[in-house]
């Protein structure tokens, strides 16, 4: 079963990252990502710009709206995912915990 792993975090603390933590949360998640690859895991996954980059679609009844930002503002926003294949909810739930990440919501894909 296919599930999207997705770390939110707050986009100022990553804009505020010295060099030297950048560079230790890329290598921990590259190792991640081999950790993931060798299980036969690894579907996908990617870092995301920063919330501000983001332009949100809504339609409406006269059209749609185009509004510069994340959908909702919250202190914390989709930064990146992985999308894995699991045998199950635990499974997929080792993997979240096994992230470089303090948040990670697990959803199964549909279908």
């Amino acid at each position: 079963m296919k599930y999207l792993l997705m770390i939110y975090a707050a986009d100022q603390t990553w804009a505020e990252a010295d060099e030297a933590t950048r560079e230790q949360a890329y290598a921990a998640h590259e190792a991640f990502g081999r950790m993931l690859a060798e299980r036969g895991a690894m579907i996908g996954g990617e870092e995301l710009a920063p919330a501000a980059s983001a332009t949100t679609v809504r339609a409406t009844p006269g059209g749609f709206v185009l509004t510069d930002g994340p959908y909702a503002e919250t202190a914390e926003q989709l930064g990146g995912y992985y999308l894995v294949e699991a045998a199950g909810l635990d499974e997929a739930l080792d993997y979240a915990k096994a992230l470089p990440a303090h948040i990670v919501e697990v959803r199964p894909i549909a279908g």
